[in-house]
């Protein structure tokens, strides 16, 4: 079986953020289905969209898998749900656990289910100053442009990430 390089972001602003994500990145591992194979650092990043909340922390890790996107979406979603996520109406609102593939392969897919690249994470600096821990050089596979450039490009807006 092909084995897929997948990036993920990990996110939390409820509780122990920082043991909740390394918690979903634990619970990824163990189901045997990924190898860890980078993680960043951990970030205390200020919310975007829907400000009225806690601030979160994030980090962004690479794994190998066997798994096709929508088996590893639906894997997440389960270990999201063992963490305690309820889906809230609230886009953006708060969270114990987010997972979300950023970049599987160089793969480009937009279906109701799941949008790869992630469809906003090249206006986020939450996920591409982690990405950049890893690797700055990787290039998006729709803009066409390392993910470097696209935080040193990211403008005056840009939401404050911290080093946790």
């Amino acid at each position: 079986m092909k084995k897929h390089t997948v990036y993920i972001g990990t996110g939390s602003n409820i509780g122990d953020k920082r043991l909740n994500c390394q918690n979903g990145i634990d619970a990824l591992i163990r189901t045997g289905t990924a190898a860890l194979t980078d993680i960043s650092r951990f970030y205390k990043t200020a919310p975007v969209d829907y400000l009225d909340q806690d601030w979160f922390v994030n980090a962004v890790f690479k794994i190998e898998t066997t798994l096709d996107p929508f088996q590893l979406l639906k894997t997440l979603e389960s270990i999201e749900r063992s963490a305690g996520r309820v889906r809230d109406p609230l886009k953006f609102g708060p969270r114990i656990l987010d997972l979300d593939i950023i970049f599987y392969d160089d793969l480009v897919l937009k279906t109701s289910l799941l949008v790869i690249p992630h469809p906003r994470m090249h206006k986020r600096c939450f996920v591409l100053k982690p990405i950049c821990d890893i690797d700055p050089t990787f290039i998006h596979p729709v803009y066409k442009k390392d993910v470097q450039h696209l935080l040193d490009n990211l403008g005056e807006d840009r939401q404050r990430v911290v080093e946790y």
